[in-house]
């Protein structure tokens, strides 16, 4: 490989924000026929060197080049045209319109000025035949599970003239059985001579279907690095500047168990959207962990018992006494609150400040007609800030330029700034660094431990039995076991969540 010339090199990347050095003169590059994964805490530059790959932001120093020739792409556009696609972790995809009008958008095929549908739908065939993929291309999108709209749109990037494939946390939604496909997809690229970018969070993807590693910290150019050559606790190591050993995570307390301690949420016979005769307790001083495959209703049930959804029989009961929040607010003012897995949709506001961001939620709560006093906004902010070591502190910069780490930090800030009694946690650390799950992690801990109730949703099962008390089994929108976490391997809870529903 060391004798084959890259398919795109980056040399002397440097970016400059107003308060950062985002990227200071990074080297990097990609092979044909390989994949390679670009690793680095949060904020380490990762998405910054993404995006002037892409052609999402301009370069302030250093070169691009593609088969050895200097290229400047002003825009996306301009790097489609040039053979370098993205599929990003949320899908820019039209649910609403056919798999092969999702495929051809912007590029349909025309007869005498009008689209030829019947040359799409079979062009549309061709693609995903190739991959190996039987989808039909007539079919609406938003009919098929996210993973086959992620596949979707690996297709439409293929059909052009694909050279550089960039997967930015692919697998962020997917189920086990998702990931291999997806991962065969991937190898059937690269035996194609695609350079594929494969950006994930996921250490056991990484090892399991990338080629070479570059690893960034704090905007600069750790190394590169061949996979196999590279040992996981050696990586962990060069991304966080510190010893693997550094990260560890608080010990659990033992908190009241629910027999002895009245819970502060109890909800007994839930029926929803997604879920069937559910019961679970939130006890004060525990975190429950809840554990189940993508679709199996571990979502659907923090959605219910917060007023999200809510339920159309059962029984919830809060401090006692039967409550149905029908709507977020209604749980808020329960003390109840909860945090959705998808923060940059339904949580963070990306424009609005930090400082904005954490107060948003109580300044709902008082209305429109009682501001909080600035002093008082700029308090809570600073605050926050330091409790939680959100970075960097400046309270007025905008929330959509903090790493994911940081994001999910800001939320949180926003929820307890309520100061709830419950706190239901769908996702907490999905697509986040090493460093900062291990933060999300003993936060939640040290919350439990200062009597707070948490629920702890996670498809990583591993994170689930290190961090919860008690946990949850869901499958098929069903409980089907509740179990002391210290009971618990993660392969006897792999087992439980991935057994088939036949076999009881």
């Amino acid at each position: 490989m060391v004798d084959q010339a890259p398919v795109v090199e980056v040399v002397g990347a440097t970016v400059r924000f107003p308060a950062e050095l985002a990227l200071d003169r990074v080297d990097f590059r990609m092979f044909a026929g390989e994949v390679h994964s670009l690793m680095g805490e949060n904020g380490a530059g990762k998405s910054t060197l993404i995006k002037a790959l892409t052609g999402a932001l301009p370069l302030d120093a250093g070169v691009i080049r593609l088969h050895g020739e200097q290229v400047r792409f002003s825009t996306p556009h301009d790097a489609l045209a040039a053979g370098i696609s993205t599929v990003y972790q949320e899908i820019d995809l039209l649910p609403n319109l056919t798999v092969a009008e999702n495929i051809w958008l912007g590029r349909e095929p025309r007869h005498l000025g009008v689209i030829d549908w019947r040359r799409m739908r079979t062009a549309a065939r061709g693609v995903l035949v190739d991959l190996g993929l039987d989808i039909d291309p007539a079919s609406l999108l938003g009919t098929h599970s996210l993973a086959v709209q992620q596949l979707v749109a690996i297709a439409r990037a293929i059909s052009t003239e694909v050279k550089v494939l960039v997967l930015d946390e692919p697998t962020s939604s997917l189920d086990l059985d998702e990931v291999a496909e997806l991962f065969r997809v991937i190898r059937e690229l690269k035996q194609r001579g695609v350079a594929i970018l494969f950006v994930s969070h996921f250490l056991d993807q990484v090892y399991e279907i990338c080629d070479r590693v570059t690893v960034l910290r704090g905007g600069r150019l750790v190394g590169e690095y061949l996979t196999r050559e590279l040992l996981r606790i050696d990586l962990v190591q060069k991304m966080l500047g510190r010893s693997s050993g550094e990260l560890v995570t608080r010990q659990r307390s033992d908190p009241p168990t629910a027999e002895l301690t009245a819970p502060y949420l109890s909800a007994r016979g839930i029926e929803a959207p997604g879920i069937d005769g559910v019961d679970v307790d939130l006890v004060e001083g525990e975190v429950l962990g809840v554990a189940g495959l993508l679709g199996s209703g571990r979502s659907e049930l923090a959605r219910a018992i917060t007023g999200v959804d809510g339920i159309t029989s059962g029984v919830i009961r809060i401090a006692g006494t039967p409550r149905h929040p029908r709507q977020p607010r209604q749980a808020i003012s329960l003390g109840v609150v909860y945090s959705s897995e998808n923060r940059r949709t339904d949580g963070i506001i990306s424009e609005l400040s930090i400082r904005e961001n954490i107060t948003l939620a109580l300044q709902a709560q008082r209305g429109i007609l009682h501001r909080i006093p600035a002093s008082r906004e700029r308090e809570l902010a600073a605050s926050w800030i330091d409790a939680l070591d959100i970075r960097p502190s400046d309270p007025e910069r905008a929330a959509g330029t903090l790493s994911g780490g940081n994001q999910q930090k800001l939320l949180l800030a926003r929820l307890l700034a309520l100061a709830p009694r419950a706190l239901v946690l769908d996702e907490p650390t999905r697509g986040i660094d090493v460093g900062a799950k291990v933060e999300i992690q003993n936060l939640v801990t040290e919350l439990a431990d200062n009597g707070l109730s948490v629920m702890f949703i996670s498809a990583e099962l591993e994170e689930v039995l290190r961090v919860s008390n008690r946990v949850l089994v869901m499958r098929g929108g069903e409980l089907v076991g509740s179990h002391a976490a210290d009971s618990l391997t993660v392969d006897s809870l792999l087992a439980m969540v991935a057994r088939p529903d036949d076999e009881g």
